[in-house]
């Protein structure tokens, strides 16, 4: 019988093109892995199992989170990049630990760019430049101005080697021509509170984890590293208004495995920006002082790219590496 379609189609100068299924429109029909590169509790934790939840309702599918911690991140994006391209490996991660290990890393077991695809940004608040009450510093330029009478003598404090809070403030010396000391710690909470007790000078925070301390009075607010001011701290210059361009910061991104339908993209995408606007996730976002960025995937594959760039340049100028 198909031998005779086919025939008959030839005489009649009509080309069949092979039926193509629509792999979205059997997906999902188990459920889906999200795998979250750092330990329970953390922003990026705490976001992704809010997207999952809102999600797994949409999909009508369980979103199972999966913490896969170590090697700064990328023991767990390596593993959602190799895994099989189907959709049912999903990835919850930071965008600028993601965008670092690109340039720092200088043997990835896996590739950044082909082998991991950007969906969306289902949440994104900036850094907060923080400092020990008792250093005395109460603008970003005060800062500056001790910082150069000091050289080599403020310590910084940072959640790890080439996290975003190491590289942040490496990219602040770079743009003030300011020297400091570099203290790493396991973590943004010891980070913390090592600024809190004043054994560390200053830290760039995320603002969700920061806010209690500065309300207290416990660490003093300089600057806010997002395009524009704050709603939680109006009053508060963003860091850009005394360094331009310097804008960042703890951007939550939702990818998949390189090579994944492109229906199951879109797909991905569409339930994604759609979880984001449940009363769930407005809660959650609002409570941590963010906001889920209106980006189209084509956008944020962009933005993406770029971040990879940009902390490229801050990577290189350090001069870090590890191998």
């Amino acid at each position: 019988m198909k031998a005779a379609v086919a025939a008959a189609s030839v005489l009649l100068g009509i080309t069949l093109a092979p039926f193509a299924p629509s792999h979205a429109s059997e997906y999902p029909s188990k459920p889906i892995r999200m795998v979250v590169p750092w330990p329970p509790g953390g922003v990026t934790d705490v976001m992704a199992r809010g997207l999952g939840a809102a999600m797994s309702e949409s999909l009508g599918q369980q979103v199972v989170m999966d913490n896969r911690p170590g090697a700064a991140g990328t023991l767990g994006v390596g593993l959602a990049a190799k895994s099989p391209a189907d959709g049912y490996t999903v990835l919850m991660t930071d965008v600028p630990s993601h965008a670092i290990s690109a340039t720092l890393y200088t043997h990835l077991p896996y590739d950044p760019v082909k082998e991991v695809e950007p969906i969306s940004l289902p949440s994104r608040s900036p850094l907060v430049l923080v400092v020990a009450p008792s250093l005395g510093a109460k603008s970003i330029a005060e800062l500056v101005q001790i910082a150069k009478s000091r050289p080599g003598q403020l310590a910084f404090a940072s959640s790890g080697p080439g996290s975003i809070t190491h590289l942040t403030s490496e990219r602040f010396m770079r743009d003030t021509g300011t020297k400091l000391l570099h203290v790493p710690y396991k973590g943004g909470a010891p980070a913390t509170t090592a600024v809190v007790s004043g054994e560390a000078a200053m830290y760039f925070a995320c603002i969700s984890a920061a806010v209690p301390h500065i309300k207290s009075g416990r660490l003093t607010l300089l600057g806010i590293t997002s395009a524009k001011r704050s709603p939680v701290f109006p009053d508060t210059p963003t860091v850009a208004e005394e360094i331009p361009g310097f804008e960042m910061g703890c951007n939550t991104g939702f990818f998949v495995t390189g090579g994944t339908p492109r229906d199951i993209v879109q797909r991905l995408y569409t339930e994604s920006m759609k979880a984001v606007h449940t009363p769930r996730m407005k809660e959650l976002l609002a409570s941590n002082s963010a906001e889920a960025a209106p980006y189209t995937q084509a956008e944020f594959k962009q933005h993406v790219a770029q971040e990879i760039r940009n902390w490229g340049a801050v990577v290189r100028a350090a001069g870090l590496k590890v191998d």
